[in-house]
């Protein structure tokens, strides 16, 4: 049995702060084998740059996952051609730069394969993730039995709809975009781990991050205003995932968030 840890959307400066002072001990008391954190937002709410990806490097990560702010940061461009466990989204064009998997290894050598699709609803038009979903499968090395999807989508229905379609040939499908964590963690009768919605690591008192006063003007008067993020009521939300190694099927999720100095 291996235990992965997965930490939902990296947000600016606190959520940065939070992950340092949590992932450590949260690592080491719940032994975890592999983990995995969104920092799609990591820098200023958008975006990851050189010197807030070597720092957030430093933490023990295994893979980063991204969505669709991968690009709002033009440092990412030079990330990626050096280090291919950050990725983004698989199904945006192939001449970008960068992919959508990686296949990395506990200390055990239990190799893990971490896939990232974004949706369409309401999202970018992108290529289909249900079909970039299989090719990928497709290309995987059959050994590789433990496989994680971040799903960076919008809608509930979609991600609901991507673990459905994945029931039975991943160990686990986790949304993020949203922010928001939901309450439905559960693993479905095929044996994979699914929950909607990981939520934010970052500041809730906030409208998904940015301070409140910054975004009230957009929906009482749609008046455009810079998004600054917020500080206050800091959380780490995350996730954690067992799976049996030898057939790639989920025993057990568990969600969390915490508090700073929780």
């Amino acid at each position: 049995m291996i235990r992965i840890l997965f930490v939902g959307d990296v947000v600016g400066k606190p959520g940065r702060r939070i992950l340092a002072d949590l992932l450590p001990r949260l690592v080491d008391q719940h032994r975890v084998d592999y983990t995995i954190v969104n920092i799609e937002n990591s820098a200023g709410g958008n975006g990851v740059t050189h010197a807030v990806f070597a720092a957030i490097d430093e933490l023990p990560i295994d893979c980063y996952t991204t969505g669709n702010h991968v690009w709002d940061k033009k440092d990412v461009v030079d990330i990626m051609a050096r280090e291919p466990r950050l990725l983004r989204p698989h199904n945006y064009p192939a001449a970008n730069p960068g992919r959508g998997v990686y296949v990395g290894a506990t200390a055990a050598g239990v190799p893990v394969a971490t896939l990232n699709l974004e949706g369409r609803i309401f999202m970018n038009p992108l290529d289909s993730p249900f079909q970039a979903a299989d090719a990928l499968l497709a290309d995987l090395d059959p050994k590789v039995k433990v496989i994680f999807l971040d799903f960076h989508a919008e809608t509930t229905s979609e991600k609901q709809a991507m673990g459905w379609h994945l029931d039975g040939r991943v160990s686990a499908v986790v949304g993020t975009h949203t922010h928001v964590p939901t309450a439905d963690e559960r693993v479905l009768p095929g044996g994979t781990a699914f929950l909607t919605d990981a939520g934010m690591t970052g500041p809730y008192e906030s409208v998904i991050g940015v301070r409140a006063d910054r975004v009230l003007p957009r929906f009482l008067l749609q008046t455009p205003t810079s998004f600054d993020v917020a500080k206050r009521d800091v959380r780490l939300a995350a996730v954690l995932i067992d799976v049996d190694e030898t057939t790639g099927k989920a025993t057990g999720i568990e969600r969390m968030l915490l508090a700073e100095g929780g």
